[in-house]
């Protein structure tokens, strides 16, 4: 589940990466439509650039002539290292504290990324939501847990002390991997108020995560009698069921959580599972094949179905499918 959620995190910031990069080949090349003195100083990068050019320039107050050497050697080589915290270093002189927090956060500086993004924050109310969304992470990946829950609650339009901004921010350390620390926050805005809703899923998504089975019931129990709709609780809770190995009850919720959203694979994932447990296995790939059919990269899906086809006898097609959840969970495995 976090691996998931991590992985949408990387995609973000790549995304800001990619920004970055668009920023500096557009930059570069209205440079060159340029003739005032300062960018008539900055060289054109050549295939042994150093930074320490750029650092000279940059002693020197020629901050548009480093900028524009650094941009240069960006897009030469983007995987020069200490590109980007130099250009964060840049921006930052020039007064750009959006372009600065996002270089120095992508250069895994998070510390240093804090007071460009603050300025940010503080100087324009209406700043771009990803900087805000960075300032966050940021706040907490230097444990500053506080400011980094006032941080989404500004984000959200919610009370930095109400409950719901405890939820977001249990929510965002979720999705980071940040467990024990989203449950406390998790824990918190059920004591400020225990009919917020979304509130025990998340504490029974916690619980489940941690395989503390009866807790997590108990909570996801307690957020279908406030949320009955929530498509979502339904799930969780068969997959807490079927852990106990009570594939009925497990049935039952789940095809619940698929009239409520027929759009998600996961319910469709653990449908089969449980009706492979129940021995229904002919009605387990139909399960199957329905989630391939919504997600027919997911290696998860493919294993299982290898493994159906395979109770079934049908062993040409268990070989391919087993094959290729092999071959997708490799793919997937590769990825940054």
């Amino acid at each position: 589940m976090p691996s998931h959620n991590f992985r949408s995190t990387i995609l973000l910031a790549g995304s800001l990466a990619f920004g970055l990069m668009m920023d500096a080949q557009s930059a570069a090349a209205q440079r060159q439509t340029l003739q005032d003195s300062e960018t008539q100083d900055a060289p054109a990068a050549p295939p042994d650039a150093s930074l320490g050019q750029a650092t000279l320039l940059m002693q020197q107050g020629k901050n548009d002539a480093a900028l524009a050497l650094l941009e240069s050697i960006a897009v030469a080589d983007p995987a020069r290292r200490g590109v980007v915290r130099q250009m964060g270093i840049v921006y930052y002189r020039k007064n750009d504290f959006l372009k600065a927090g996002l270089s120095y956060y992508l250069a895994g500086r998070p510390a240093e990324a804090i007071g460009p993004l603050e300025k940010v924050q503080t100087w324009y109310p209406s700043a771009n939501v990803d900087a805000a969304y960075i300032l966050g992470l940021c706040y907490m990946q230097t444990k500053d847990y506080p400011s980094a829950r006032k941080a989404f609650a500004k984000m959200f339009g919610v009370a930095p002390d109400s409950a719901a901004s405890y939820l977001f921010t249990a929510r965002m350390l979720l999705r980071q991997d940040y467990g024990p620390v989203a449950e406390e926050h998790a824990r918190k805005a059920v004591e400020l108020d225990p009919k917020l809703p979304l509130a025990h899923a998340l504490l029974g998504e916690l619980y489940l995560y941690k395989s503390r089975v009866p807790e997590a019931i108990e909570q996801l129990q307690k957020e279908l009698e406030l949320n009955p709709g929530e498509a979502s609780a339904y799930y969780k809770l068969a997959d807490g069921y079927s852990r106990l190995q009570k594939y009925d009850e497990a049935e039952k919720l789940l095809q619940r959580s698929i009239w409520l959203d027929a759009t998600s694979t996961g319910p469709y994932i653990l449908m089969g599972k449980v009706l492979e447990k129940k021995g229904e296995t002919a009605l387990a790939v139909r399960a199957l094949q329905r989630a391939l059919a919504m997600d027919p990269n997911n290696p998860i899906p493919h294993h299982l179905l290898g493994q159906a086809y395979r109770e079934l006898g049908r062993t040409e097609d268990a070989e391919r499918e087993l094959k290729l959840a092999e071959q997708l969970q490799v793919q997937q495995n590769a990825k940054p």
